[in-house]
């Protein structure tokens, strides 16, 4: 097969296109889990800056989890640290499944990805640098004692988009 140059450019634009898709994108990062499996004492991590004070944001959770995921919801708890040493804590739930249990998320093969509201129309009140840390807080039920190891979840990420 024959590679002209207009075929190389055409390619190259519809790669161009594909990549640059996501106009809304801030930040946007994942953590992968140890062995597929979330310790309920792993915090996971994320740093980022923020310069504008101004426009309105909206921040969400990411979680990749495949079929050794066993609920149907997901505790989180996370911690958003500002800059001026201001923290925020929040206790989240969010469902993981349907009523026939299966798999809300996104994706062709087995591991599913979930994009989770965490925060609308946030507007960061100070520039600088935060840190928001998400912990899972599974626990089964009648059980006071979280969960060790949450299996079946591959990666947790963060995303900031704009309005």
């Amino acid at each position: 097969m024959k590679i002209n140059r207009n075929n190389i450019i055409s390619i190259s634009l519809i790669i161009l296109c594909l990549v640059s898709c996501d106009s809304k994108r801030i930040y946007d990062s994942y953590v992968a889990t140890s062995n597929q499996s979330w310790g309920r004492e792993q915090a996971i991590s994320f740093s980022f800056s923020i310069k504008d004070t101004i426009e309105q944001r909206h921040l969400f959770i990411n979680v990749r989890n495949n079929n050794d995921y066993a609920f149907s919801n997901l505790f989180l708890i996370t911690e958003l640290s500002f800059p001026n040493g201001k923290k925020i804590l929040d206790t989240l739930e969010y469902e993981m499944t349907d009523v026939s249990g299966k798999f809300l998320g996104v994706g062709l093969t087995e591991i599913k990805e979930n994009k989770l509201f965490y925060k609308e129309n946030v507007i960061f009140p100070n520039s600088g640098d935060y840190k928001i840390s998400i912990s899972q807080a599974m626990r089964k039920n009648g059980e006071t004692e979280g969960i060790n190891a949450l299996d079946g979840i591959t990666e947790v990420g963060f995303r900031i988009e704009k309005k």
